[in-house]
C-alpha cells in the first residue's frame, strides 16, 4: 500500500473537463485523476467543472460544482467568476479540441482568460499539422497556461518544435493506471463463459478509427490454427457517432465476421463498462489489440490499462504504442493488415515464454503509470506552477467593463417557433400569439425559419433538425421545376395562388439553401438543398428586384465557404454585385448616399451584400461603398437620444420628403444586425459591433416607446411598433426576424470573442 504524501500548499484544485457518467475518454480520465488526487491529499479540495454537449447534463457526483454548456459561450464567462470568487488555488484543465465550444474548442479561452489563479493544462491531443484554427487556440491555450502536462515523449517534441513552447514549461506525466495484480488470464475467464478459450480483447467507445475490420479480417487465419480463439470487443458504440450514425459500424463489423465464417469466434459487449468491470476483462485477455488507423494519435487510455496490467499486447504504430511498446513491451504491425496481425498473433499464441516476459517487462513497466503515482506527478505540478506565478493575484470579483463584456443576449427560446410550425411548414401570420390559418404559409417565411433553424442546430439545440427538415421540404414543394422559380403564397389547404413567387422570395430562397449548405452537417440536407440551389440559382439573373439580389448574393457567399470553385455561382454573383454597385453609383449624392431614390424595407441588405462581394470576389470599390452606403444608414436611423429607428413601413422615405417614422418593423432591425456585423468582420472595427447590438437593443424595448417588441414568455416577437403601442400579433417574420438576429449575435461571439480576434481595420470612411 502506498504512503499517503505529505499535505499540498494548493489547498483547493478545479477539475475543468468531461466528467464521469459522461461516456468518453476525457470524462474517465479527468474523473480518475481527480479523485486520484483528492485520495492521496486528504487536506485538498478537490472540485470540478465538466462540460455538457446535451442540455439534460449528467447525473454528476457531489464533486461537480458548476456545469458548463458546451456551445453556450456566456457560461464559459460564468464559469470564470465562479472560480474567482470560491476560493480556488488552482485549476487543472483537460484540453481536447473537440469537446468546447467554438471553433477548435475556442470557446475554452473565454475561461483562461479571466482566471486568476495559476492553470496547469493537461493535453491530450497534439498535432504536428494542425489547421489554423487548431494552431491558434493551442498557442493560446499554451500561453495562457503556466504549465503543460504532456503523456508522451512525442507530445513533448511537437510542443517544442511545432508550436514553440519552452521545454521547461513542460511536465512528461503518465496516463494514469489502475492498480492491478499481474494475473493469469485464465482467472477471470470464468466471469464471461470464456473458460477454456484463448482470448482476444479490444475496447474502447467504437467508431470507425478503431479498426476493429482488421481484427476480425486476420481471424480466418488465427481461427485456422487455433479454433478455440474468441475475440471479444468491448464497449458502447460512441455517443457522438451514436446521435449521427446510428449503429451503422458494429452492424457492418458483424457482418464482416459473418461473410468471413468467424461470427462464433466474434462477442460483442455493446456496454460502457465501469473501471472495476473493465480491469476484469482485461484480466481474461491472452492478447490485447490496438487496431487503430490513425498515426497521429498522442495519447490512449486503453493502451495504457492493458501495459500496465502486464497484457501481451500488438498494436498499429501511433505514436503513443510506439513509445509504450518500445522495448519488446508489446507488438507492432502495419495498419490495415490483416495478414500481419495474424502472423504476429499466432506467433505470440505460439510462443508462450516469449509471451509471458513481454508480459512482465510491460507490468514492470506500467508501475509509474498507477494512479497513486501519477497523482504524486500532478501535485508537483501543481506546486511548481504555483511557485512559478511571478505576480500571483489573490482569486477575486473582475470588474468588467461593458466595452469588453456587452450585456448578456437573452436565452434562446423556440417555443414560438414550434408552435407556428405544423407537419407543412411556418404559418405566415398570427392572431396574438395563436397562428391565424387563413393566410396560410410563404415561401419567403419558409426560408427565413430554414435558416434560423440551421444556426439554431450549429449553437446546439437539437431540435432544430426536426423544424429544418419541414422548412427545407417547404422549399422542395414550393419550386416549380417548369420555370425554375419558388412559388410563394399558399393557403392552409395547400393551394398555391401562383406559379411565380416574387423576385424576394427566390432571393431569400437561395439565402437559405447556401446557408444549409455551408452550415449544415445532415448529408440528405446538403444534398436536398445542393439540387435546389442548382436548380434555382440561373433563375435570379432574370429578377428585376435589388434585395432579391442582395439576398441571393448573401446565400451564394455562404454557398461558396465549401464550394468556391463552382463557375456558374462566380459568375452569377459578379452579375448581380456589379448591378448593385450601379446602382449606388447612378443613385448616390453628396447628402444621399443610397441605391434607390427611395428607402423602403429590408435597407440594410443592400450594403450588407456589397460589403460580402467586396471581400469575396474582391472589389474595392464594392467594400467602399458598402461601408459608406451602411454608415449613412447607420446615422440616418440613430435617434437624438441613441436608439435604433428604422424606417417607418407607413410611407418609407422618398428622396425629398420626409421619412415616415412608423410603423416599425423587425426585419428593419434583423437586417442592421446582420449587416453590421458582415462589416465588424471585414475592418474589425468596434464601432460595427456596436452598431449590431443598437439594433438587436431595439427588439429588447430600447426604442421610441421605450417598450420591447420580443416576448420572453413565448421566444415570439411583436409584429411591429405603432406610435402609440406594439402590434401584438406575433408573426412568423417578425418572430423570426428576432431569432436571427439573436442567432447571429451569439455566432459572432463565437467566432470572434472565443477566438480573441482584434482585427486591424482595413477600411476606413
Amino acid at each position: 500500500m502506498n504512503q499517503t504524501p505529505a499535505n499540498s500548499t494548493v489547498n483547493r484544485i478545479a477539475f475543468v473537463g468531461n466528467y464521469s457518467p459522461r461516456q468518453c475518454g476525457i470524462a474517465t480520465f479527468t474523473t480518475d485523476l481527480c479523485e486520484a488526487v483528492a485520495t492521496a491529499y486528504a487536506e485538498t479540495t478537490c472540485i470540478a467543472l465538466p462540460v455538457n454537449d446535451i442540455e439534460a447534463g449528467y447525473a454528476y457526483p457531489s464533486r461537480v460544482r458548476f456545469e458548463l454548456a458546451e456551445k453556450d459561450i456566456h457560461s464559459y464567462r460564468r464559469a470564470a467568476d465562479f472560480l474567482n470568487i470560491n476560493n480556488v488555488d488552482l485549476v487543472c484543465l483537460q484540453f481536447e479540441y473537440g469537446i468546447f465550444g467554438g471553433k477548435a474548442g475556442s470557446h475554452i479561452l473565454t475561461l483562461l482568460r479571466d482566471l486568476r489563479m495559476p492553470i496547469v493544462t493537461t493535453l491530450h491531443t497534439i498535432l504536428d499539422n494542425p489547421s489554423p484554427d487548431q494552431r491558434l487556440v493551442m498557442e493560446e491555450v499554451a500561453a495562457l497556461s503556466d504549465r503543460l502536462v504532456v503523456m508522451s515523449e512525442r507530445g513533448s517534441e511537437y510542443l517544442q518544435s511545432v508550436y514553440h513552447v519552452l521545454p521547461e514549461k513542460i511536465d512528461l506525466i503518465p496516463h494514469g493506471i489502475p492498480d492491478v495484480p499481474f494475473v493469469d488470464p485464465s482467472f477471470n475467464k470464468d466471469l464471461f463463459g470464456v473458460e477454456g478459450k484463448t482470448v482476444i480483447l479490444s475496447f474502447g467507445l467504437l467508431s470507425e478509427n478503431k479498426g476493429i475490420e482488421t481484427v476480425i479480417s486476420a481471424l480466418p487465419d488465427i481461427v485456422a490454427r487455433y479454433p478455440d480463439t474468441v475475440y471479444i470487443i468491448v464497449g458502447a458504440t460512441h455517443p457522438h457517432v451514436l446521435q449521427h450514425e446510428g449503429e451503422t459500424y458494429r452492424l457492418s463489423l458483424q457482418w464482416l465476421a459473418q461473410q468471413k465464417g468467424v461470427e462464433s469466434n466474434v462477442i460483442f459487449y455493446n456496454r460502457f463498462v465501469s473501471v472495476d468491470e473493465l480491469v476484469e476483462f482485461i484480466g481474461a485477455a491472452d492478447i490485447y489489440i490496438t487496431p487503430y488507423l490513425n498515426e497521429a494519435q498522442i495519447v490512449s487510455g486503453t493502451l495504457a490499462y492493458t501495459v500496465g496490467a502486464g497484457k501481451a499486447v500488438i498494436s498499429t504504430p501511433y505514436w503513443y504504442a510506439q513509445e509504450m511498446l518500445a522495448d519488446k513491451r508489446g507488438v507492432l504491425v502495419p495498419f490495415r493488415d490483416p495478414a500481419a496481425l495474424a502472423e504476429q498473433v499466432i506467433n505470440l499464441l505460439g510462443n508462450e515464454a516469449e509471451r509471458h516476459a513481454m508480459r512482465k517487462r510491460a507490468y514492470v513497466f506500467g508501475r509509474s503509470m498507477i494512479w497513486s503515482e501519477v497523482a504524486k506527478r500532478y501535485m508537483e505540478s501543481f506546486e511548481r506552477a504555483r511557485a512559478e506565478r511571478r505576480h500571483y493575484i489573490p482569486p477575486g470579483f473582475i470588474a468588467k467593463a461593458l466595452d469588453r463584456y456587452p450585456s448578456e443576449l437573452p436565452p434562446l427560446k423556440s417555443d414560438h417557433l414550434r408552435a407556428m410550425t405544423d407537419e407543412t411548414g411556418i404559418l405566415q401570420h398570427a392572431l396574438f400569439t395563436v397562428p391565424n390559418y387563413s393566410h396560410g404559409y410563404t415561401t419567403d417565411d419558409n426560408a427565413r425559419a430554414l435558416l434560423v433553424s440551421i444556426l439554431s442546430d450549429e449553437l446546439g439545440n437539437n431540435e432544430s433538425l426536426g423544424l429544418a427538415s419541414r422548412y427545407l421540404a417547404f422549399l422542395g414543394f414550393a419550386f416549380n421545376s417548369q420555370n425554375k422559380r419558388f412559388r410563394n403564397v399558399m393557403n392552409y389547404q395547400r393551394h398555391w395562388s401562383e406559379e411565380t413567387g416574387s423576385d424576394d422570395s427566390h432571393g431569400r430562397a437561395i439565402w437559405a439553401l447556401g446557408t444549409v449548405l455551408s452550415h449544415s452537417t445532415t448529408p440528405s440536407f446538403n444534398s436536398m438543398a445542393g439540387w435546389l440551389f442548382e436548380q434555382a440559382l440561373p433563375s435570379i439573373l432574370v429578377t428585376t428586384s435589388p434585395r432579391a439580389w442582395a439576398f441571393a448574393l448573401i446565400g451564394i457567399s455562404e454557398y461558396a465557404q465549401k464550394y468556391s470553385g463552382d463557375r456558374m455561382a462566380n459568375q452569377v454573383s459578379e452579375e448581380l454585385a456589379g448591378r448593385l454597385l450601379r446602382s449606388y453609383q447612378n443613385d448616390r449624392s453628396e447628402d444621399w448616399h443610397w441605391f434607390e431614390r427611395r428607402l423602403t424595407y429590408c435597407n440594410a441588405v443592400l450594403p450588407h451584400a456589397l460589403l460580402i462581394c467586396g471581400r469575396s470576389i474582391p472589389n474595392s470599390a464594392m467594400t467602399e461603398a458598402g461601408l459608406e452606403s451602411l454608415h449613412w444608414l447607420a446615422e440616418l436611423q440613430c435617434s437624438s437620444e441613441g436608439h435604433f429607428v428604422p424606417i417607418g413601413s407607413n410611407g418609407f422615405y422618398q428622396f425629398g420628403n420626409e421619412r415616415a417614422r412608423f410603423d416599425q418593423q423587425p426585419v428593419e432591425a434583423q437586417a442592421m444586425v446582420s449587416a453590421c456585423l458582415e462589416a465588424f468582420r471585414i475592418t474589425g472595427d468596434k464601432h460595427w459591433n456596436k452598431e449590431a447590438r443598437r439594433a438587436f437593443e431595439w427588439f429588447l424595448g430600447r426604442n421610441d416607446l421605450k417598450l420591447p417588441l420580443y416576448d420572453a414568455t413565448t421566444g415570439g416577437c411583436r409584429d411591429g411598433l405603432h406610435p402609440d403601442r406594439p402590434n401584438e400579433n406575433q408573426g412568423a417574420e417578425s418572430t423570426l426576424a428576432f431569432l436571427q438576429s439573436l442567432l447571429e449575435l451569439r455566432l459572432a461571439e463565437q467566432t470572434y470573442l472565443s477566438m480573441g480576434a482584434l482585427l486591424k481595420p482595413t477600411i476606413s470612411i
